[in-house]
């Protein structure tokens, strides 16, 4: 199962959670998809904001197992700098 997560006061906005509030988000569904539906390994992608800039943050978190990027991919050089900058 892949999840992709954004706060819905978050959509649209380009302010990004911190790693601290989806570390609480993400503990609490993992829990929630074990105990209610024994799925016991979810996968959870971040569905928000990533540009370049914060990919490498959010990249940190060892909950996001990957993005769902939005407007940035429609930008070839934004998209391939979050890349560059994720596996830096």
């Amino acid at each position: 199962m892949i999840i992709a997560y954004e706060p819905i006061w978050s959509i649209g906005t380009g302010i990004v959670p911190s790693n601290n509030y989806l570390d609480q988000i993400y503990t609490k569904l993992k829990k929630f998809l074990r105990e209610k539906y024994k799925v016991n390994s979810p996968i959870l992608i971040y569905g928000g904001s990533v540009t370049p800039d914060n990919v490498a943050t959010l990249g940190e978190n060892s909950l996001i197992s990957g993005f769902l990027i939005g407007g940035a991919s429609l930008k070839s050089k934004s998209f391939i700098e979050i890349i560059k900058n994720y596996f830096r």
